[in-house]
């Protein structure tokens, strides 16, 4: 029987992707650096462990050489992504991750050609970041082929953030904005342009961020120009503003280490009630040059629980030879219908 391998797997998504894999029959193979949750977790559920570092590459490689594809929890990804995803290439096992950063969307594109050779299929962003905007915008593109111009509005509502969300935030803070114009990704300011939405409620103040789309959203429509907001509470967008003058203080050692000090005092994510009653809105808008423009609205469960949905959802496809080899998107190999598969997804055109 064909299985997986999920590493970071007693993480605060990871458990919630282990969860969804049992509740769909599979048997993933447990892993991360901690024996003790990591024995634990797999008692639990009564299934294989490995404790391992991605440090250890002759134990990962002989770990990924029993296992068809790699689903990878560990954050920050910007520590991790490159370790595994180079094990999985030598291995020839499939990648996935579930991380939303630029950097790694960018650096995994550029191992498209070896990932073909290797016959695997490379996949970041396999959650909430990307696949139900990455699907929009498609969706879009396929509506208007001539558009030039794409902006995704994100709007969260009722939700938390896990612990490991935040420790992603922190260790990328020195990071600033991104956009894509003229194809090229282009790094701007914090809070670089605020606009107002009306996501079905009245208008809302929604602020520039580095979001993965600026990245995939190019490969999956060839889009030359690509923006993201999100929505923030005005007090918020007023400290992102302030980091531009603040910033280069909190993004020292010292700085980021006294704050991942500071969130092991919080909970390690939102609770499954705050889970069940949170929710995304996902409005998206594409032109073109000759005055076309088209919208639509995606409406989705709460994004934790949407990232273990799809995830596991991926892998599946995978252990049943369902997928492209090289550098993928969601929706390059899936099509934009591929998040409408899921309960709680609604979209609209406008």
């Amino acid at each position: 029987m064909k299985t997986f391998l999920i590493y970071g797997s007693y993480g605060y998504t990871g458990q919630l992707i282990v969860e969804v894999a049992i509740q769909h029959g599979l048997r993933p193979i447990l892993a991360g650096r901690n024996e003790r949750k990591l024995r634990a977790q797999a008692e639990s559920f009564g299934l294989e462990h490995r404790t391992f570092s991605l440090d250890d590459k002759q134990i990962l490689h002989d770990t990924l050489a029993d296992v068809e594809g790699v689903l990878h929890c560990a954050g920050p990804f910007v520590h991790t992504f490159r370790k595994m995803a180079e094990a999985c290439l030598a291995m020839r096992c499939h990648y996935l991750d579930i991380s939303g950063e630029i950097l790694g969307f960018e650096t995994l594109a550029k191992m498209d050609e070896d990932a073909k050779k290797a016959s695997i299929m490379m996949m970041p962003g396999a959650g909430f970041d990307v696949v139900p905007t990455d699907c929009l915008a498609l969706h879009l593109k396929n509506r208007l082929p001539s558009a030039t111009h794409l902006k995704l509005y994100i709007n969260s509502i009722d939700s938390g953030v896990s612990r490991g969300t935040a420790r992603s935030v922190i260790e990328n803070m020195h990071r600033e904005g991104t956009i894509r114009t003229n194809h090229e990704l282009v790094h701007v300011p914090p809070a670089w342009n605020v606009r107002t939405v009306d996501f079905g409620s009245g208008p809302e103040k929604v602020v520039s961020i580095g979001w993965g789309d600026v990245s995939t959203a190019y490969h999956s429509t060839g889009i030359p120009n690509i923006q993201v907001y999100m929505a923030f509470p005005y007090l918020a967008i007023l400290f992102l503003r302030a980091m531009r003058v603040i910033g280069p203080v909190l993004y020292t050692r010292p700085a980021k280490g006294l704050l991942k000090q500071v969130l092991r005092l919080r909970r390690s994510g939102p609770t499954q009630e705050q889970r069940q009653k949170g929710y995304n809105l996902i409005v998206g808008e594409a032109v073109d040059g000759q005055n076309g423009s088209v919208s639509s609205k995606l409406k989705t469960p709460d994004g934790y629980r949407l990232t273990a949905m799809v995830a596991v959802a991926i892998m599946q496809k995978i252990l049943n030879s369902e997928f492209e080899p090289g550098f993928q998107t969601p929706s390059m190999v899936y099509g934009p219908d591929f998040i409408l598969n899921f309960d709680g997804i609604d979209r609209t055109d406008l």
